[in-house]
């Protein structure tokens, strides 16, 4: 069978797939769309945040990216904050192009929210914490609609094609093959490893390990970051993440005597591991998150779900604890999504800019989607106009049977259920809030190859700092300030200075 052939071949179709192959389209490439569910089910749909850009009168990208650089602990690459921080502005006006209805206040300006290690209202929401779903909603119309773009729902990648040292295709699970003279990889993080998390099964990092079998790099995988606020118990909710937002509104945190006990707009890890040592100092399993002078009004799609899980957030406290929330770490990139492994790219979680450094700050990610979607839809279609690449020869009709496969190939993508539950709970127990080389070592031997490779990472970071907390090592190496742990099919972990 001829593979399908495009100029352009997205896989995953969150915020950040969607927009690239909206992007590459508008750009005149023809693109094939490659989603393991129906379109509008992505991880990105669950999404409570915004998009951090500076849009206000009294705010400025310098501002932003000062931000961005103190919640990062010393591990952020500055160039690509830097493009964050200036291009977001222009990323949120051309999604209002695009349809998407950002919240406004009564004189029609953008109703800017405040979270935590920002120091100034920037988090722009669509339906308040509905921003996600807006998002995605409004970009998968467009998509379905698009002329340009193939959409492929309901198939998984399983291999990256590689040829002569370069990607020129993807094998799906169906036996199709896309050839393609730019893969964008678009599949989402990691979280969905660790046993308490609030991300979708699905979020396990398969678009990790088809970059890593292919050849590509990865970095900073220890550095994995904990939501502070998360649901916990058994009512339906469990699980269920708390915006941050709420926090920016005045909402409090509260130990079981009613005391505060932190900073609520502290930068994540320092709230998480606050809540964390509270919770293990008293013995409890939750903290209390106060919403009650919090006007309901602000956060409908927060409140109407807690009412539904018996939680009243008006008149009583909400239980919650730290979950696994957000990969740090990712498929290497330059700042134009650019993989180590020619002809693949990578944008939104999966990939690593290193634009977060070891502490992501709040909303920054849903503007990456964007902001290097927009870069690597660009730099994705020069370089097939510069390849002019063609569709191959048809196949003949018949012919003898194809030979088996490459031997690379019989390690397919992981699916939602192919970590097991030991693993998962061996990563929260070893690679949790706080972790010491003892138990790395216990899960560098782990079954699963992204558990061990996020193991060996930490091993190797001998320090703690932001996400990234080793007991046996409690202080930050200032010698390690903007250096990388990278991890290469083959090789032990390196550590890597980024420009």
């Amino acid at each position: 069978m001829a593979p399908l052939q495009k100029q352009v071949a997205v896989v995953g179709a969150g915020a950040a797939g969607l927009y690239t192959a909206l992007r590459a389209s508008r750009l005149g490439a023809d693109v094939v769309l490659v989603s393991a569910g129906p379109l509008a089910g992505a991880s990105s749909y669950w999404a409570q945040g915004g998009l951090a850009a500076a849009m206000a009168s009294g705010d400025n990208p310098a501002r932003h990216l000062a931000d961005t650089l103190t919640a990062g602990r010393g591990a952020v690459r500055e160039s690509a904050a830097r493009v964050l921080c200036d291009e977001a502005p222009a990323a949120v006006e051309d999604l209002a192009a695009l349809g998407v209805r950002f919240d406004a206040d009564r004189s029609g300006r953008l109703a800017l929210g405040l979270e935590g290690g920002h120091s100034a209202r920037r988090i722009v929401h669509a339906g308040g914490a509905a921003t996600g779903r807006r998002i995605i909603r409004q970009l998968s119309a467009r998509a379905a609609q698009d002329e340009r773009i193939q959409v492929l729902e309901g198939r998984r990648a399983t291999r990256i094609v590689v040829a002569a040292g370069r990607a020129t295709g993807v094998a799906l699970d169906d036996r199709t093959t896309i050839a393609a003279g730019a893969i964008v990889l678009a599949t989402g993080g990691a979280a969905a490893l660790w046993s308490r998390t609030t991300n979708p099964p699905g979020a396990i990092g398969a678009g990790l390990l088809l970059a890593y079998r292919a050849g590509a790099e990865l970095a900073d995988l220890e550095l994995l970051q904990f939501h502070p606020t998360v649901v916990v118990g058994d009512n339906g909710a469990d699980g269920f993440l708390v915006t941050e937002a709420v926090r920016g509104e005045g909402a409090r945190l509260l130990d079981a005597a009613g005391e505060r006990f932190v900073d609520e707009l502290a930068p994540r890890d320092e709230v998480a591991r606050a809540v964390q040592r509270r919770i293990d100092s008293t013995g409890a399993t939750s903290v209390g998150l106060d919403m009650r002078d919090v006007d309901p009004a602000l956060f409908p799609n927060v409140v109407s779900a807690l009412r539904r899980a018996g939680i009243d957030p008006e008149r009583e406290l909400v239980p919650v604890a730290p979950a696994a929330h957000y990969m740090m770490g990712g498929v290497t990139t330059d700042l134009d999504g650019r993989s180590s492994l020619a002809g693949l790219y990578a944008v939104g979680e999966c990939s690593c800019t290193g634009l977060h450094g070891a502490n992501r700050l709040a909303s920054n990610s849903l503007s990456e989607c964007f902001v290097f979607g927009a870069r690597a839809a660009q730099a994705a279609v020069a370089r097939t106009d510069a390849l002019e690449y063609t569709a191959p020869e048809p196949e003949p009709e018949s012919g003898p049977e194809p030979g088996p496969e490459p031997e690379h190939s019989a390690e397919p993508e992981p699916t939602a259920d192919s970590i097991s539950p030991a693993s998962r709970a061996a990563l929260w127990r070893y690679a949790g809030l706080e972790r010491d080389g003892a138990g790395l070592r216990v899960l560098a031997g782990d079954e699963h190859p992204l558990v061990a490779l996020i193991a060996r990472s930490a091993l190797h970071r001998q320090e703690s700092r932001g996400a990234h907390q080793r007991l046996d090592f409690p202080e930050r190496d200032p010698a390690l300030d903007g250096r990388h742990v990278t991890e290469v099919q083959g090789r032990a972990p390196a550590w890597a200075l980024w420009s």
